[in-house]
């Protein structure tokens, strides 16, 4: 059976580079469903049942962070994956707080998502090279690449 993945972000563009990024390296891999903001996250994973799920922290209305906390009491076993622009050790505390398994900064989508996620599949975690390689190595929200150089390296993944 193909592991199943939910794509949660409230940029289209983004769902879209994510799938793309995943249908290229692992085409076996089934996306099943995409949802846009948090309350929609919770709905998805109760139909969908998905294995991982890439849950976008900074949506409007409910947040990645609240959708993940209710998720995780749910207690189904679908994985969660944050995927930030922010990077901070911080965020790694709260993260493992609400029962994420793991994050990826958008910036590093193209390098690091497949990895995250196979990971996740494997029953481990994946909190970023970065973090776990320099631990004194710290990033303040908002300090990490702009939104637009983001969509930008999306896009430019995308096929035309």
């Amino acid at each position: 059976m193909s592991p199943k993945i939910l794509i949660v972000d409230d940029h289209e563009v983004v769902r879209h580079g994510v799938r793309s990024i995943l249908a290229r390296s692992r085409p076996q891999w089934e996306i099943c469903g995409e949802a846009s903001d948090g309350k929609h996250a919770i709905e998805s994973v109760l139909l969908a049942d998905p294995d991982v799920i890439i849950l976008d922290i900074t949506m409007p209305g409910m947040s990645g962070l609240e959708a993940a906390a209710e998720i995780s009491k749910l207690g189904l076993r679908c994985r969660i994956l944050i995927f930030t622009m922010h990077e901070s050790e911080r965020l790694v505390s709260d993260l493992r707080a609400v029962g994420a398994h793991g994050y990826v900064q958008k910036s590093q989508a193209s390098r690091d998502l497949v990895a995250a996620v196979e990971t996740l599949l494997g029953g481990g975690t994946f909190f970023g090279p970065t973090l776990q390689s320099e631990p004194s190595k710290k990033k303040e929200p908002g300090s990490g690449p702009s939104l637009g150089r983001v969509f930008s390296s999306f896009v430019s993944l995308c096929p035309v």
